[in-house]
């Protein structure tokens, strides 16, 4: 079935294209569009959908499940922060080091030009009537992601009847969905999440090697220590258009103090959302995954083959009378296969389709793919 699952690049669509957020759009806001550019096929759209003023039907269900737990994207790049001398600092390369010696992921830096992951996720709407959620509407399906280092990597995940792609060519970031087609990622190239849910060690270390550290918690019955990852001003404006301003996005690794090894990853993100004519209204997207079962692959390094994720989404503002909205959802996954340096994969494999290229690059000009 995997070998079927190939990239898009090669799919035709029949509008020009534009960066999109990564929140969930439903499918009706699309139709009500009609023939109109997408551009605005974001926050603004889905607010005036029936996404928060209930969800009508499974598939409603699952679009938003994919949406917001199929590909979602790091915030910060590897290399993008510099490393500070003060003590904070110093403290989150102590946990750095101790992490890379657990997992051993120093074998694989520079050495390993590829990965190959197929998995198996669950997913579900968690009752927002019932403390800490009552799954329904339950979704079963798999995923398969290449990537090569550094930055190119491409997603496929279905579940049911839905298929989700996104991909990187280390220039650029993109994702397809049935209802969107495809968009340019705002915000540049970032890593994506599911890689660094205990899949990625050299890029877990990478990322939180310029991250501060925050003190210590107790993570389901494990002691950690916590380091924290915050996106810049520049970051969060390229992130922001004309309606949506992102105002912060936030993330913080656990490290068990017992073994080293990264056990629980969290963030969020703060929007602000100002129509003309309307007060604005504040959009927090905060997910956490739980991430168990570290075993070592063919070369002895440890990396994550199950976990846990669970994302919350709450609306809040002067228009919302009976006070904020709250929607909440989950995922289990495990991996079945983990392979490195794939025979056959190049960057050919992380060519961009045709109209997201077309948005970056003049039609007239040539457009190559980078360099290895």
């Amino acid at each position: 079935m995997y070998s079927q699952m190939l990239p898009i690049s090669g799919s035709k669509m029949t509008s020009r294209l534009a960066p999109v957020s990564e929140e969930p759009v439903d499918e009706d806001d699309v139709k009500k569009c009609g023939s109109r550019s997408r551009k605005g096929l974001s926050w603004r759209n889905w607010i005036r959908g029936r996404f928060f003023q209930g969800i009508a039907g499974k598939e409603s269900d699952l679009r938003i499940l994919l949406s917001v737990l199929g590909c979602p994207l790091f915030p910060i790049t590897p290399h993008q922060k510099k490393q500070s001398d003060d003590e904070a600092s110093s403290s989150a390369q102590y946990i750095i080091q101790h992490f890379t010696a657990a997992t051993g992921c120093r074998k694989l830096d520079g050495r390993v030009k590829s990965v190959f992951v197929t998995g198996k996720v669950t997913m579900a709407m968690a009752d927002e009537d019932v403390a800490g959620g009552t799954g329904i509407s339950r979704r079963k399906g798999c995923f398969v992601m290449w990537q090569m280092v550094p930055e190119k990597w491409l997603i496929e995940l279905v579940v049911g009847e839905q298929k989700v792609v996104a991909g990187s060519d280390g220039r650029m970031a993109w994702r397809h969905t049935p209802w969107l087609g495809t968009h340019a990622a705002k915000g540049g190239v970032r890593p994506l999440r599911r890689a660094l849910q205990g899949l990625d060690p050299v890029a877990i270390a990478e990322v939180f090697g310029a991250s501060q550290y925050m003190g210590e918690k107790e993570i389901e019955g494990t002691d950690c220590f916590i380091l924290r990852l915050s996106a810049d001003q520049n970051e969060l404006a390229d992130r922001s258009d004309g309606t949506a301003e992102m105002i912060k996005h936030s993330v913080y690794g656990y490290f068990s103090q017992r073994n080293g090894l990264l056990v629980h990853l969290e963030d969020s993100f703060l929007t602000r959302i100002h129509s003309p004519g309307t007060n604005p209204t504040y959009w927090e997207t905060t997910m956490s995954t739980a991430i168990y079962d570290y075993r070592p692959i063919e070369c002895g390094v440890l990396i994550a083959h199950s976990g846990r994720s669970s994302a919350a989404i709450s609306r809040f503002g002067e228009d919302l009378r009976t006070g904020p909205v709250i929607t909440r959802m989950e995922e289990t996954w495990s991996i079945d296969d983990f392979a490195l340096d794939v025979a056959g994969l190049s960057v050919d494999s992380f060519i961009p389709p045709k109209d997201v290229r077309q948005e970056f690059w003049d039609e007239d000009q040539e457009w190559k793919p980078p360099l290895c």
